[in-house]
C-alpha cells in the first residue's frame, strides 16, 4: 500500500537512507532540509525516484515553518519522519543557545502546528541515547535522562515536550534511539568514514582519551529498517530501542580499520585528550523492537566496515576534495 510520507531532515546520513528505502518500497515522499542537496556521493537515493514519487523543498525550520506548512496542506502526510537536529557534541558547548533553538525552540512550533493536520497517522520522532548520558549495563527504553552536553540536554527537552503533547492532545508521536549508526554515505567528520579516508590519505587521526570509550555500531540499513516499522506498527506513545548486541570500543573499531587498510595503529592514530562531557557507554537493549515489531539486525559490523570502505575507494577522488571537519550552520 502506498503512503505519504514526509521526511524532515532528508538530506541528513539517516534521512538520506531512509528516503531510499522508502523510495524502493515505493512509497511517496517529499523530503525537507535545510541544506541544498549535497554532493551526489552523499544521496543514496538519486535517482532511485520518478517525480511523482519523490519530492525536495529546501525550508529551515527556524525561519519557514508557515512555508513548510503551505507545502503540508497540499501533500497531506500520512507519517511524518524527522531526523533533523543540530548534532555534534563538543560544538555544542560553544554556542548552546543554537542547539536549544534548532532542537526545542523550532521543534516545539512545528509540534503544535503538525497536531492540527487531520491526515497525520504518525509522527517518529528521531531522537538520541545521549538524553540518558552514560549508561550502565544494557538499559530498557525509558524517560529517566541524565543529560551532560547542551546537545543532550536539548534533545532530552524536546522529547520531554513531545511526551506532554502526546499526553494533552494525543499527538501522534512514537520515538526512535538508536545507537551509533554508520554505513556508506555518511559524513567525513564520523569516525569511521574519518579513519578510512585518513587511512586512505596518510593523515593522523586524533584518539579521544585513547578510545576506551565503548559504543553498539549498527548499519545504516539495519537503522532504516526499524524505522519503517516504527513508522507503520509502533505503539504510539512509545520509545524503540535500535541496536546490537555487539560492543566494541573506539580504539577497537579503529584497529578494525587500520586492520582492513594496511595501515599500521601507532601511524593513523596520536592520543588527544578526553572531550568535555564525554560518555563512556551508551548500551541500548533493542528486545522490544525485536519482540514487538520484528526487526532484527542484519548487517555485521564487520561486513558493514568492509561495505564502508567499498564506498570510500570508488569515491575517493572526490571525497578527498570535499570538507572533512563539521561545518556549524547556526
Amino acid at each position: 500500500m502506498i503512503h505519504r510520507f514526509l521526511v524532515i531532515g532528508s538530506n541528513s546520513f539517516s534521512g538520506s537512507h531512509f528516503c531510499r528505502y522508502l523510495i524502493q518500497k515505493q512509497q511517496s515522499v517529499l523530503g525537507i532540509s535545510r541544506s541544498s542537496e549535497p554532493n551526489d556521493v552523499f544521496l543514496p537515493y538519486r535517482g532511485l525516484g520518478r517525480d511523482e514519487q519523490f519530492s525536495f523543498q529546501q525550508i529551515d525550520l527556524n525561519h519557514q515553518l508557515p512555508e513548510l506548512m503551505e507545502y503540508l496542506h497540499d501533500f497531506d502526510p500520512e507519517y511524518v519522519v524527522n531526523f533533523a537536529a543540530q548534532g555534534m557534541v563538543a560544538q555544542s558547548w560553544q554556542t548552546p543557545e543554537h542547539w536549544y533553538q534548532t532542537n526545542v525552540v523550532a521543534q516545539v512550533k512545528l509540534h503544535d502546528q503538525l497536531r492540527h493536520l487531520s491526515s497525520l497517522k504518525k509522527y517518529v520522532h528521531i531522537t538520541t541515547p545521549e538524553a540518558y548520558g552514560s549508561t550502565e549495563g544494557w538499559i530498557k527504553e525509558n524517560l529517566h535522562f541524565a543529560p551532560s552536553t547542551p546537545y543532550a540536554v536539548s534533545r532530552a527537552a524536546c522529547d520531554l515536550h513531545l511526551m506532554s503533547f502526546f499526553k494533552a492532545y494525543q499527538f501522534p508521536v512514537v520515538f526512535t534511539r538508536a545507537a551509533n549508526v554508520y554505513g556508506p554515505g555518511q559524513q567525513l567528520y564520523r569516525i569511521i568514514p574519518r579513519a578510512m579516508l585518513y587511512a586512505r590519505l596518510g593523515k593522523v587521526l586524533a584518539l579521544h582519551g585513547g578510545g576506551h570509550s565503548i559504543r553498539s555500531f549498527i548499519h545504516i540499513e539495519d537503522v532504516a529498517d526499524a524505522t519503517y516499522r516504527t513508522a507503520l506498527e509502533g505503539v504510539l506513545g512509545q520509545t524503540y530501542h535500535i541496536s546490537t548486541w555487539e560492543t566494541v570500543s573506539i580504539r577497537e573499531l579503529v584497529q578494525k580499520i587500520c586492520d582492513l587498510t594496511g595501515v599500521a595503529f601507532e601511524e593513523l592514530t596520536a592520543v588527544t585528550e578526553e572531550r568535555l562531557g564525554k560518555d563512556q557507554a551508551y548500551l541500548l537493549d533493542s528486545e522490544k523492537i525485536r519482540t514487538e515489531l520484528g526487526w532484527q539486525d542484519r548487517v555485521s559490523l564487520d561486513d558493514g566496515l568492509v561495505a564502508t570502505l567499498a564506498w570510500i575507494d570508488e569515491n575517493l577522488a572526490t571525497l578527498k576534495s570535499l570538507p572533512m571537519e563539521y561545518i556549524h550552520k547556526p
